[in-house]
């Protein structure tokens, strides 16, 4: 806020005012960036959410058919465990009469757990290769899995193939995942299972070096021996046959747990289960079979060692943070030192031998550690062998995974939360439109009837207040339009300590006009209100019209407007507003919602008895009622709806003139714009505020509370409020899901809404033409006003206060007849 400078060059005080609009221009923008945040929060959860259902980021391709040329011979043709020691592939077949029992897709929250019952019962464990946004969503199943003594391995994030994806791509996919397992159960893995994949025999070039890329990092790939082909849905005797090995085979056996309906499996798996210990047949982990195999590898070194008389001892240790397998057979590197009698002896690490006893990447493979002696020892395991392949979370990653969780299940607590609400606005928007096309149509036939009457014709002069703050640019114009009225009026001009000669003006340009009905009053600086309560104390006749100081009046406007004065029971009459400066897409924009939006709804609250607002640029009141509800309260920044309301607990009947038409100047620039809508809605939160007692009121009061006050809530804040929800699901449809679809939508409630605004143009007799701006009002304009009611929530919830606001004017809308329709 700059400080004012006097003619003198000196700087003087601010005033009260000024001050206040400095404190107001202060809270302001923080209320506007919280306001911005809560729409980014908004479309982040939407984001996070559609990332976990694979709607952002999803990518179905599926590879097939490609060479496997680049493929070694011994990985094809290998056993369904692939590791990478030393930069070097092995390969780890399932002993006989031992089945690794494993799962894809999951958890699902209605199969999994079914799955986890059918294990504990048989006393069977599994590996469950799980898919990372499926974890993140339901932790509690991953907590009870590895709980029951199950491993884990990884499926991916999001279940695409990765070998369409980049490097970038592929290590978000697993460290994510991690993150999800080190939320969800404490733990990180090293195995992991590609989407899409099979047998080994089925690795291509494009996949080979991404299966590379993971090993060199640690993680072991497991394929299948056996595939059920349980997602075919085959029939129970069918998944059992086909996941039945031949002979005393061993074998990786793959189900599904989740990705589709499985009841099938689920009836399967204990049949399945019976079978196979019936055959004499082992279940174990991909790690218990790493371990049986290290168990062979070890034996089989002893066995040698002894048949050659040699005796020897052969320590290995190792340090580091690469994930490697223990048990594997095949050739492996590295270099060690041993000694023995009779011959020279070697230390043997698992996955082949290790002169200097040090294991691959520097890790102690499966976690173990430990001295082996003589060739055959002993070792300590620091987690079940059957688990081997977890790793304790810490650290930032248990810290990220469980902020992982805690995101993803607000995000699927709101989403629903949100659809909901989603649909309830929705029918809340339709039923508006529907109700105010139909009463809408009933009051202008009421209204335009030729034997409709108010009663007697009112002729005699009524006092027309027009309150004025540095409405020099416009004020000449305002007396110009009461001079031609053809219903006999005083003028009384009150002049809220302006400082740009406005009463000067005023005086002029009724000296000008030959207007000695013309009265200007000059009084310090005290708001809006207090001016309109000191006119209405200085009005000489029982009804008083109110108008603002950049409006001007049709001559036959105050005759019009004063005709339902003839009903006794009438204490105040809303007038229809009009847009002068609508040739602006500004103007233009807010033409079509004052068309719409005001008098529309005001035809419907008309009829319904709860008019909610009489519009502070044209309306009339009986001087009595006025200042029998206390005048123009200071309470609200809506002293228009304030007194409204007022009005009606008051007994008194507030009713809508159509015909009855003032030309204002709307707002010319977006932040005028906004300044003058925030105060709007903000002053109408408060209005329903200090008014919510007639909630409980009986009588007119009553029915006030009972049916305008929530349809004023429902339709101008609530609706408004969840109404971005329609745009961003409008916006997140057509970029993830479905384009075409969500386009159509869009276009149908447009639709729609051009529908009821023609209408709306129709009975106002208003061009047409002005409807071309709706759909960019409807991406552009409307947007803002969310954000407005938005920004006036959270000011109403901060207990944020506000001054009237003075708008720049330009004194551009002049008489009616220079008005372009």
């Amino acid at each position: 806020m700059t400080t004012p400078t006097s003619s003198r060059g000196r700087r003087r005080a601010p005033t009260r005012i000024e001050r206040a609009a400095g404190r107001a221009a202060a809270l302001q923008k923080p209320r506007v960036i919280l306001a911005l945040l809560l729409l980014l929060a908004l479309t982040c959860v939407m984001l996070l959410d559609g990332y976990l259902r694979a709607e952002v980021g999803g990518d179905q391709r599926v590879r097939t058919g490609a060479s496997s040329s680049k493929v070694p011979d011994k990985v094809l043709d290998g056993g369904p465990i692939l590791t990478f020691r030393g930069g070097r592939a092995s390969t780890v077949s399932v002993p006989s009469k031992t089945i690794a029992l494993t799962f894809d897709d999951g958890p699902n929250p209605t199969y999994t757990p079914q799955v986890l019952k059918i294990l504990e019962q048989y006393d069977v464990p599994a590996t469950f290769f799980l898919v990372g946004s499926m974890v993140s969503r339901y932790p509690s199943i991953v907590k009870t899995m590895v709980g029951q003594g199950n491993e884990v391995g990884i499926h991916t994030f999001t279940h695409v193939d990765l070998s369409y994806q980049s490097d970038a791509r592929v290590n978000r996919e697993m460290q994510q995942t991690q993150l999800a397992l080190a939320g969800a159960a404490g733990i990180t893995t090293t195995l992991f299972r590609a989407p899409y994949s099979s047998e080994t025999d089925a690795i291509d070039n494009y996949s080979w070096p991404v299966y590379k890329k993971l090993g060199d990092e640690g993680y072991t790939s497991v394929f299948v021996d056996t595939d059920s082909d349980d997602w075919k849905k085959p029939g129970v005797s069918k998944i059992v046959k086909w996941a039945t090995p031949s002979g005393t085979k061993g074998a990786a056996v793959l189900f599904h747990d989740a990705g589709g309906e499985r009841s099938q499996t689920i009836k399967a798996l204990p049949q399945y289960i019976k079978k196979m210990k019936a055959k004499g047949y082992t279940f174990t982990t991909v790690s218990g079979v790493i371990e049986k195999r290290n168990a062979a590898t070890r034996q089989a070194a002893a066995a040698s060692t002894t048949s050659n008389g040699q005796t020897g001892t052969s320590t290995g240790t190792g340090t580091g943070t690469g994930l490697t397998e223990a048990g594997v057979t095949g050739t492996g590197t590295g270099t060690g030192t041993g000694t023995g009698t009779g011959g020279t002896g070697t230390g043997s690490e698992p996955g082949g031998t290790a002169p200097n006893g040090t294991a691959p990447n520097g890790t102690v493979p499966n976690g173990e550690g430990g001295t082996a002696t003589g060739g055959t020892g002993t070792r300590t395991t620091a987690v079940s062998r059957l688990q081997a392949a977890h790793r304790t979370a810490t650290g930032m990653t248990l810290y990220e995974g469980k902020a992982l969780i805690v995101a993803v299940a607000i995000a699927e607590w709101a989403l629903p939360l949100l659809s909901g609400l989603l649909f309830v606005v929705g029918v809340a928007v339709m039923g508006r439109f529907g109700m105010m096309l139909l009463i809408a149509r009933r009051h202008y036939r009421q209204r335009n009837k030729r034997r409709f009457s108010w009663g007697p014709t009112v002729s005699r002069p009524v006092s027309v207040i027009v309150p004025a703050y540095n409405e020099k640019e416009c004020i000449a114009n305002t007396l110009e339009s009461l001079a031609r009225s053809t219903h006999p009026i005083e003028v009384i001009v009150v002049d809220d300590g302006s400082t740009d000669g406005t009463s000067e003006i005023a005086r002029a340009a009724a000296d000008k006009l030959g207007m000695p009905n013309v009265r200007v009053i000059r009084q310090e600086n005290a708001g809006k209100p207090a001016a309109l309560n000191n006119g209405v104390r200085n009005a000489s006749y029982d009804i008083v019209v109110m108008m603002d100081g950049d409006t001007v009046f049709e001559p036959e406007t105050v005759r019009h407007l004063v005709q339902p004065f003839a009903d006794p029971e009438v204490g105040a009459v809303a007038g229809n507003a009009k847009v002068g400066n609508r040739n602006t897409v500004i103007g233009a924009w807010q033409h079509i919602e004052y068309v719409m939006g005001f008098n529309l709804d005001r035809r419907m609250y008309d009829l319904l008895r709860c008019m909610p607002t009489i519009p502070g640029a044209i309306g009339a009141f009986r001087r009595e009622a006025v200042l029998e509800v206390g005048g123009m309260s200071e309470d609200t920044l809506a002293e228009d709806t304030d007194i409204t309301i007022a009005m009606h607990r008051a007994g008194w009947r507030v009713v809508y003139q159509e015909h009855a038409k003032a030309w204002t100047e709307a707002p010319g620039s977006l932040k005028q714009l906004w300044s003058q809508r925030y105060r709007w809605s903000y002053g109408t939160m408060q209005a329903l505020w200090k008014h919510r007692k007639s909630l409980t009121d009986k009588g007119p009061s009553g029915r006030f509370g009972r049916v305008g006050m929530p349809l004023v809530v429902l339709f101008q804040i609530v609706t408004p409020v969840f109404a971005p929800l329609i745009d961003v699901f409008t916006v997140y449809s057509m970029i993830f899901v479905d384009f075409e679809a969500a386009l159509l939508a869009w276009l149908a409630v447009l639709g729609i809404q051009l529908t009821c605004a023609a209408y709306a143009f129709r009975l106002d007799k208003e061009k047409y033409r002005y409807l071309a701006m709706m759909p960019l009002q409807q991406l552009a304009y409307r947007q803002m006003m969310y954000l407005v009611l938005i920004h006036s929530c959270i000011t109403a919830l901060t207990g944020g206060r506000l001054r009237w606001q003075k708008l720049k004017r330009t004194g551009e809308v002049g008489t009616p007849a220079g008005v372009s329709g």
